[in-house]
């Protein structure tokens, strides 16, 4: 009975432990690593203080708030760029992820192809531009762009047609990955 206590005690510990998981370049609907959906634009170099935040200058130089914000790792490499809100308070509205350390909860991420964005995830639509095909997906507020030249010479260059998902090669890599807050 004397060793029984401890034995318990210990095992409760044990259970309660919990891995932890990095989170660093972790995309979900309500952040993006350290950024949350609720950040305010004016706080990302705050949020970023260990990375090296550049603001576009242009803007800037007329007197007007910053229209997006490159992220840089303190290397040089080029992690994200954040476009803010109009909004009189702004927050973050779009990003897109540079870095393919960046990746969704299901491990999608920019070096992913179009067969790993069907098994993650349910396609809601395809829109079709000039040179690209956007893919919206269910569950997430992450979206793709997939270049034309991906897609078969036949559908390549058809500037009407309305592509659907069954007609994209699985093997057709993501051009961008991006993400939209409202």
């Amino acid at each position: 009975m004397k060793y029984c206590i401890p034995f318990l005690f210990l095992a409760l510990l044990l259970s309660s432990c919990k891995k932890e998981i990095d989170t660093t370049f972790l995309i979900t609907n309500s952040a993006v690593g350290k950024l949350e959906k609720t950040s305010l634009a004016r706080d990302v170099e705050l949020i970023f203080a260990q990375d090296s935040v550049v603001k576009d200058t242009t803007a800037l130089n007329l007197g007007n708030r910053a229209r997006k914000f490159k992220i840089f790792e303190k290397g040089g490499r080029l992690l994200l760029t954040l476009t803010p809100s109009g909004d009189s308070i702004p927050t973050v509205q779009n990003i897109r992820f540079e870095d393919p350390r960046f990746k969704t909860e299901k491990g999608v991420n920019i070096n992913s192809t179009f067969k790993d964005i069907k098994e993650a995830y349910t396609i809601k639509k395809v829109l079709t531009s000039t040179n690209n095909l956007l893919i919206l997906v269910k569950q997430s507020e992450v979206y793709f762009t997939i270049s034309k030249e991906e897609l078969p010479s036949s559908l390549r260059y058809a500037s009407s047609v309305n592509i659907e998902a069954v007609q994209i090669p699985d093997k057709a890599k993501v051009k961008y990955m991006m993400l939209g807050w409202d």
